[in-house]
């Protein structure tokens, strides 16, 4: 009978064990140090490059750069947030203060008129009445001795990026109960209007006044809805913008590609409850020189 040979057991010395505690304990150190760093899934995938990002190392804001000729020597920041794409909408909230919006009202309303019509060829003053029924004035910002005009257009300038020489004298409207503006285009179609000296590029709206219930700016062809079918120029539906005093709203209603957004189609609801003031500045592709 064959017996098995015992292997020998391997004995360790108390300083031998200490070694390998300690052998445990750094490799365990070094890897929650690099764990601590690095992201569990961007440890398993290996290194990826660094992001472009600039950061400022000591988490401080930095100044502003050396400006060109034309350019500002501080940093501004206007809040907006975009409402849609098609069309390309923004809204400004806080735009103007409460006084400034209470002074252009001033400004206006001894100068109120019911507002026209830009007509299209075979339309006539009878033929589209009703469409729009808001009363309005005209005022530049060189007829108003308060500067508050110059300050609201100058910020405008800011925030569209488009030169205060481009945009036509603000057009402060009033809506009173019942008074609305059928679906519309600010642009000026050739074919529909004449050949034009210039274009409606861009239009911004300020709020002047809260308005308890309707008025809403709308959209009904926001994000292609309704373009499809046959649509009621009188109905109020699509994208809603609630006036609130103070606040803005930018759209454009030209492409890139210089061609009419036909998404920019836009009303103002009629006015259930309270009373509608807004100030409108439309802004050319051109300087404007009347």
């Amino acid at each position: 009978m064959k017996v098995k040979a015992k292997s020998p057991k391997a004995k360790f010395g108390l300083p031998a064990v200490f070694l390998l505690c300690s052998l445990f304990f750094f490799v365990g150190l070094f890897t929650f140090t690099l764990l601590s760093h690095v992201s569990f899934p961007q440890f398993l995938s290996g290194p990826r490059s660094v992001s472009r990002t600039l950061q400022s190392e000591d988490g401080e804001d930095h100044g502003p750069m050396p400006q060109g000729e034309t350019g500002d020597s501080f940093i501004q920041s206007i809040p907006f947030q975009v409402l849609s794409w098609k069309p390309r909408a923004l809204y400004f909230p806080r735009f103007a203060t409460a006084e400034q919006c209470e002074s252009v009202i001033e400004m206006a309303k001894t100068k109120l008129r019911p507002s026209a019509l830009a007509l299209r060829k075979g339309e006539t003053t009878e033929s589209t009445k009703g469409t729009r029924t808001s009363s309005g004035t005209f005022i530049s910002a060189s007829e108003d001795e308060t500067g508050i005009l110059e300050i609201i257009e100058e910020k405008i300038a800011r925030a569209t990026m488009l030169p205060r020489t481009h945009g036509e004298a603000f057009n402060v409207l009033r809506y009173e109960i019942g008074q609305k503006y059928d679906s519309h285009y600010d642009a000026f179609n050739p074919s529909e209007y004449g050949q034009q000296k210039s274009q409606r590029f861009a239009s911004f709206l300020l709020y002047l006044s809260d308005v308890e219930e309707g008025g809403e700016t709308m959209f009904p062809f926001e994000n292609g809805l309704h373009m499809g079918m046959s649509y009621d120029y009188k109905k109020c539906i699509g994208l809603k913008v609630m006036p609130r005093q103070g606040d803005g709203l930018l759209f454009y209603s030209v492409l890139p590609n210089g061609t009419i957004d036909q998404t920019s189609l836009h009303g103002s609801c009629p006015v259930i409850k309270g009373e509608k003031w807004v100030a409108t500045k439309w802004i050319r592709n051109q300087e404007d020189l009347e």
